[in-house]
């Protein structure tokens, strides 16, 4: 089970309890056709786990709304979400910015 994504361990770890497709699918909102093609996912051999380290569209979006003074408030009506979500967005934003940095850092000689 390395490598895999949230849905895949749980998709698996259900099917080693003993549940069928569709009780899984009952339980994880999907048809059972759906349950069975990702457990055939999990069994493609993965070198590494998937990675996103770039900020998405809206975190890009948000990060340039706050870089020129807007606030949370103004960019949750904007986007029709909460600020709690924006304040997310944007903390995660800074997250991925920072990885990527500590990345690139790391492959720079000193």
């Amino acid at each position: 089970m390395q490598h895999l994504r949230p849905l895949e361990r749980r998709v698996v770890a259900m099917r080693d309890d003993g549940l069928s497709s569709v009780e899984i699918g009952t339980r994880i909102n999907k048809s059972s056709g759906r349950v069975e093609q990702i457990l055939e996912w999990t069994t493609i051999p993965r070198h590494r786990p998937p990675q996103r380290r770039s900020p998405r569209a809206i975190e890009n979006r948000v990060l340039a709304l706050r870089s020129v003074g807007e606030s949370h408030e103004v960019i949750a009506r904007r986007f029709n979400k909460s600020e709690r979500y924006i304040r997310q967005v944007e903390g995660l934003a800074h997250y991925r910015i920072g990885i990527e940095q500590l990345r690139v850092d790391r492959t720079v000689p000193r």
